[in-house]
């Protein structure tokens, strides 16, 4: 499923418009990846808890030259599913 998947199925479950939805779904991640970028966790009970990971800079090989690179330290969004998603699924 994609967006256009989710926002087409959220309207034929809520009977709104596309467009309502289609706002509503664009706020939503604006919201989570602005909390986000601030170092906020999003904990949505029952469904899971959006984090930010620090990754440390490392050092890496070129893969075609063999080549010795620098990784740079990176931040990273992680997931972890909650209990609620995780019983819907098993």
């Amino acid at each position: 499923m994609n967006k256009n998947d989710l926002i087409v199925t959220v309207a034929n479950d809520t009977g709104l418009t596309r467009q309502d939805v289609a706002r509503t779904v664009e706020a939503m991640f604006g919201t989570i990846t602005g909390a986000l970028k601030e170092g906020v966790e999003v904990r949505l009970v029952g469904f899971g808890t959006f984090t930010v990971a620090e990754r440390a800079p490392s050092q890496g090989r070129n893969p075609r030259t063999g080549e010795s690179i620098s990784i740079s330290a990176t931040r990273t969004p992680k997931f972890r599913a909650g209990k609620t998603l995780k019983q819907a699924l098993n």
